[in-house]
């Protein structure tokens, strides 16, 4: 029995938000394996870090098919605790082995295929659906980014099963179900629920659950694992050009500069740029901006955009309005730079810079470049 986890990749290989995934992963099969019966004389605890499933084989020979036999489903009392196994699109040369072991992940399936040469949410889904009996999965796991929910939501339609989106925590109780925490409102309850279903299909609040290792790294297995796809599985496909499939991710980011109507039009975004490149950081935007056709939506911070739970959030000419506030209510430290003192974000934030920003930023790149000792 295994929980499978959706592992996106960036520059750096494994994402944040999907190591974060992954320990919630690690969580959920630990309390599955003890709700079980399963962790009958072991040392496996719920909520503890220990890396559950590590000597457990699934697949033991290469997965070269997406019509492999379903594993059998039940297990008797006494058996060995749930595996951690993780799913990453790419080559299995590719994958981030020693990541995923850290995490705890026992069995990595490397999904290839020559017409996945980019982001295919439906044809994502059928792997996954594909994946779910060759693993005997009893839930998939995937963070709740724009892919991570879009994927899961596809996957949910394929197999008539419900998702539940957002979560915090989760655990499986003794008759199969699971009971859930999980944001609602951007955030701003939270609501306990229980999921009736097998298996369970679960996106993780990307800023709920640290990122934390297993206590021992588990010994990884990568299999390659070639689905079979229709065509109708990639009539959707989204390609990224090499120039923008770097940077900082806006979701994890450590470091966010906002911009809003204050910044006056798309010119002047140049210099919060600039300053979001010296502290390593991203560059987000309000609401009004992207419906201006100043930045592309990906960019957006909100309600209806992208939450971010950055170390510092340095917002420039944005109000504040509650959509606005709902996306970055998570951040450790709130920075404004407004004209208006009475503007909504001056009393969220921990400090306040009340001028213009055409002439606050200029000056606080100019300091950060004399620092690092540029021209």
């Amino acid at each position: 029995m295994t929980v499978l986890c959706l592992v996106e990749q960036d520059i750096d290989g494994a994402a944040d938000a999907s190591l974060r995934a992954l320990a919630f992963s690690r969580e959920l099969a630990a309390s599955s394996a003890v709700a079980g019966g399963r962790a009958v004389g072991s040392d496996v605890a719920v909520g503890s870090d220990v890396a559950v499933g590590s000597d457990v084989a699934v697949g033991s020979e290469e997965a070269d098919s997406g019509d492999a036999e379903p594993v059998g489903s039940s297990e008797a009392p006494g058996s060995p605790a749930e595996s951690l196994a993780a799913v990453v699109f790419g080559s299995a040369a590719g994958a981030p082995a020693d990541a995923l072991a850290a995490a705890g992940v026992t069995d990595a399936y490397a999904v290839e295929s020559d017409l996945l040469a980019g982001y295919a949410p439906v044809a994502w889904a059928h792997a996954l659906a594909r994946l779910i009996a060759t693993s005997s999965a009893t839930a998939v796991v995937a963070a709740a980014t724009d892919r991570g929910n879009e994927v899961l939501a596809h996957l949910g339609a394929i197999t008539g099963l419900p998702m539940a989106a957002n979560c915090t925590s989760a655990a499986r109780t003794s008759d199969g179900r699971y009971r859930l925490v999980r944001h609602r409102w951007a955030g701003s309850l939270l609501e306990d629920a229980v999921l009736d279903a097998s298996p369970a299909l679960l996106t993780v609040a990307v800023d709920a659950v640290a990122a934390t290792p297993a206590a021992v790294p588990a010994a990884i297995t990568v299999h390659a694992f070639r689905p079979d796809l229709a065509a109708e599985d990639l009539a959707v496909r989204a390609t990224e050009s090499a120039e923008r499939a770097g940077g900082v991710s806006l979701a994890t980011a450590r470091v966010v500069v906002g911009g809003g109507r204050g910044v006056g039009g798309p010119e002047g975004f140049g210099p919060l740029e600039e300053l979001a490149g010296l502290l390593g950081g991203a560059l987000g935007v309000s609401r009004v901006v992207t419906s201006q056709g100043w930045r592309p939506h990906k960019q957006q911070v909100g309600q209806t955009g992208t939450r971010i739970s950055p170390e510092l959030y340095l917002a420039c000419g944005i109000s504040g309005a509650i959509q606005h506030m709902a996306g970055c209510m998570s951040a450790k430290h709130i920075v404004a730079v407004n004209t208006d003192p009475d503007a909504p974000i001056i009393s969220h934030a921990d400090y306040a810079v009340i001028g213009d920003l055409n002439q606050v930023i200029p000056a606080l790149v100019t300091a950060l470049r004399a620092r690092a000792g540029l021209s």
